[in-house]
Formats: C-alpha cells, sequence, structure tokens
C-alpha cells in the first residue's frame, strides 16, 4: 500500500479496511481533468508569486498534461490504493518529476482543492445539461408549430374541461422546460467561484493571488470567507434541486405520454424504436421510456434529500461526511444526462392522432364555457347562462348527443334568445381563435410565443 502524504504524524498505516472506506477515488475520479486544470492554474501562479521557481512550474505543468493524456489515452490507470484523485494525481506526479511536484501542494489543502474540482465539474456538466435541454426544447417547439389548428381537450381533475390546441398544450411544457434551463444556468453561475486559496479553512500565509487563479479558470470570482470556502456544497445542492424540478416537469410529462398514448384515449402512437413489448401478452406496446423517466425522478429526489441530509448538521469548516456529497452530485448529473436523450427521442417520433383528440374535444362538452359566454352577450347575466348551459349539458346526456349536434328548437327550450349563430359560437374553431389575450390558445398567439422564442 502507498505511504499516504500526510502519514508523518502516524506510526502506524492505515487498515486496508478503513483504506478501502475512507477512499473515494472509485467515483472522484471522474474530476481528474477539473483536478488537472486547477493544479495547472495554482502552479502558474505559484511561480508567478515567486513562491515556487518558473522551473519547477514548467516541470508540473507538463507533468500534469501528461498525466492527463495518460489518462484520456487508457496508458494510465487508477491506483487502488490511492485515497482519491487529488492525492493519486500528485502521487503520480512526485513519481515523474521528482520534487518539483512536490511543491504543487504550496498553498492548498484538500480542502479547498476538493471544493474547486467539484465546483469546476458542476460548471463543465450544467454546459452539457443545458445543451440537451436545448435539444429537447426545439424539438418541442418544432413540433408545436405543426399543430397550431390540432384541436384537443384542455384538461382540469382529469376531466374534459375546455378546447386547446395540441401547440398550446406544448407550449406549457416549454416555458417550464424554459425556467428549468434558467435554473441551471442560474445555480452554474453561482457554483463558478473559486474557494482555491482557502487552504484548510484559514487561508494561507503565502501571498496568494486568488483572483489570477480565478481569472485563469475562467471562473467570475472567489469566495470571500475562507471558512466558507472549504464548508459550502450550497451549490450542489441547488443544481440538485434544479434538476430535481426538471424531472418533476419531465415526470409530469411522461404521466400524460402514458395516458395519451394508452387505449382509452389514443392519442399518440409512440414510435416502435422507443417502446418494448410484453415478453407473454403479444399485443403490449409498452411506453417504457416515459415510465423510467418517471421512476428516476424519485431517484434524483433521493440524490437531493441525501444532500441535505449530509449537510445539515455539520460544523464548520469540513468534515469528512463532506465526501458523501459527490456521489449524490455525481449521480444527479448522471441520471438527467442519461433520461433527456431518450426522452427527447420519444418525443421527435411519435404520432399525434389528430381525429381523436379532435373527437375528445367535442364529445366532453368543452365549448359549455363559450355557450354560456354566449348567452352572457345576448344580454343574460353570467350565474344564470352557467345554470342554462349545464341544464343543457346535463339534456345532451340523457339524449346521448351533443351541444352542437342540438336542434335550434332544442337550444330554445332552455332559452329564446338563442338563435342561429350559436353554432359558429360554440365550434371548436370559434372557441379558440377568440381567445387571443396573451397565453391563451388562439394560434395566431401561440404562433407569435413560439416565432419569439
Amino acid at each position: 500500500m502507498a505511504k499516504k502524504m500526510w502519514a508523518g504524524r502516524f506510526e502506524k498505516a492505515t487498515d486496508k479496511a478503513v483504506n478501502d472506506y475512507n477512499s473515494s477515488l472509485p467515483f472522484d475520479c471522474k474530476m481528474y481533468a477539473q483536478d488537472i486544470e486547477g493544479s495547472v492554474a495554482h502552479s502558474a501562479m505559484l511561480a508567478r508569486q515567486g513562491i515556487i521557481s518558473q522551473e519547477d512550474a514548467d516541470a508540473i505543468r507538463e507533468g500534469l498534461l501528461s498525466i492527463k493524456a495518460d489518462i484520456e489515452s487508457g496508458k494510465l490507470t487508477f491506483d487502488s490504493d490511492a485515497e482519491d484523485i487529488h492525492m493519486f494525481i500528485e502521487e503520480e506526479l512526485t513519481s515523474r518529476i521528482g520534487d518539483a511536484g512536490k511543491r504543487l501542494h504550496t498553498g492548498r489543502s484538500r480542502n479547498d482543492q476538493v471544493a474547486l474540482d467539484q465546483r469546476l465539474y458542476l460548471v463543465d456538466e450544467a454546459i452539457e445539461v443545458t445543451d440537451l435541454l436545448d435539444e429537447l426544447i426545439d424539438t418541442i417547439v418544432d413540433i408545436a408549430k405543426e399543430h397550431l389548428t390540432t384541436y384537443m381537450p384542455g384538461y382540469t381533475h382529469l376531466q374534459r374541461a375546455q378546447p386547446i390546441t395540441y401547440a398550446h398544450y406544448l407550449t406549457a411544457y416549454i416555458e417550464m422546460f424554459l425556467r428549468d434551463r434558467d435554473r441551471i444556468e442560474a445555480a452554474a453561475q453561482r457554483a463558478n467561484i473559486s474557494p482555491l486559496g482557502s487552504g484548510a479553512l484559514a487561508g494561507t500565509t503565502y501571498p496568494l493571488d486568488r483572483e489570477s487563479v480565478a481569472e485563469a479558470l475562467g471562473m467570475s470570482d472567489v469566495t470571500h470567507c475562507s471558512l466558507d470556502g472549504v464548508a459550502d456544497r450550497d451549490f450542489a445542492i441547488e443544481f440538485a434541486s434544479a434538476i430535481s424540478i426538471l424531472m418533476m416537469h419531465l415526470s409530469r410529462m411522461s404521466e400524460e405520454i402514458i395516458l395519451y398514448a394508452s387505449q382509452e384515449f389514443k392519442f399518440y402512437e409512440l414510435d416502435d424504436a422507443y417502446s418494448t413489448g410484453s415478453s407473454m401478452m403479444p399485443q403490449k406496446k409498452n411506453p417504457d421510456v416515459a415510465e423510467l423517466t418517471r421512476g428516476k425522478t424519485g431517484r434524483v429526489y433521493g440524490d437531493l434529500i441525501s444532500l441535505l441530509v449530509i449537510m445539515k448538521g455539520l460544523p464548520l469548516t469540513y468534515n469528512k461526511d463532506m465526501q458523501e456529497v459527490q456521489e449524490s452530485m455525481f449521480d444527479v448529473i448522471e441520471t438527467i444526462k442519461g433520461v433527456l436523450p431518450p426522452f427527447t427521442g420519444m418525443i421527435k417520433t411519435m404520432t399525434i392522432r389528430k381525429d381523436k383528440m379532435e373527437a375528445a374535444a367535442l364529445g366532453g362538452f368543452t365549448n359549455a364555457t363559450d355557450l354560456a359566454d354566449y348567452l352572457v352577450r345576448k344580454g343574460i347575466p353570467f350565474r344564470s347562462t352557467h345554470e342554462i348551459s349545464g341544464k343543457l349539458v346535463h339534456y345532451c346526456i340523457e339524449n346521448n348527443t351533443t351541444l352542437e349536434k342540438l336542434s335550434l328548437d332544442e337550444f330554445k327550450k332552455f332559452s329564446d334568445l338563442i338563435e342561429e349563430d350559436v353554432y359558429d359560437a360554440i365550434s371548436l374553431e370559434t372557441c379558440v381563435n377568440k381567445r387571443t389575450i396573451t397565453g391563451a390558445p388562439a394560434p395566431e398567439t401561440v404562433k407569435k410565443y413560439l416565432e419569439s422564442l
């Protein structure tokens, strides 16, 4: 077993079981690129400040970049005896360039080093996540543009309520996903602050130039309290929270896809490439992508709760409990990156059954409110028109018909003010097209919104 770099205080080697229990390398090895990036910037600053020689800084840089290249080519594999990615890289560097490698850690602790690596990793991954989310949003926008006049029922309490268009329905999810994108970007911006220079908890007596390191790393600022610099994991919690809300939206859409693709609705036909079958029942076509997305939402929620519980009782500053933050943070990232591509593919390839949607809108008395509004325009108070419209719906149910199929004589049994123009007033086109205020389902309104994106 390799000697620990902190072993000077100890007379005994770490027990193997404790070493395995303590090691974070199996999961924090994901951050090798960020660890090397931070170390290159740190060593360059040490040379500029005259803390180490330029010769040593150059050797450190070349050594670190060679380690990165060897990891990425597969030539160098991670040593299972190493305690974490930071010690693995430093030990490998020292073995390659000698004493110069031992000077790399001057003026820093693993406490501020790991906080930096996590922040850099999260920012890098946030870019990938937003790119995947952009693809989903673009896909939904394109589909919505094709369905400006595809009529469907809007629901409350899962009961048919009022007619809308499929394009209008999709804009609800576009709005949700745009908010998700804003939250992810905001979380990444707050993560993009350098804690390096906080040391173990109280900074250092070396004349570090923290700001230049942050600038070299593309970070917007440095932390302004060394205690908080090493103790803070809000950035991981906030990012997990943003992804949890995104997963909630994906899960809601998944639930509707599952419903709408069922034989009871038949609004959607899922593509064969994004469905699975049954080992026993040959007729089955299962919406597994949507169901897995709904299930993985619970997994991400669990990661968020884990992060909150890990941090909730920790005294300042660093505690080993915080090592557990990494696994939950990594799982959130890997889960959402695994969810978005198949989800987007499912949305892009499914067939929209316009006929089934329109039939559902017509058969569910979704135009009953418009009938009441029609009577209001005839001079009847809304509460009275509401009652008249309700009685007409009841009459239709008893006679197995719909409002638009009633004769004018049947209408007049309920109000003499109803005229021939009632049929235009309660048509799906009129019900939708007259709702032109911002956010409403009129095709021209929805089109303008989609174009604004």
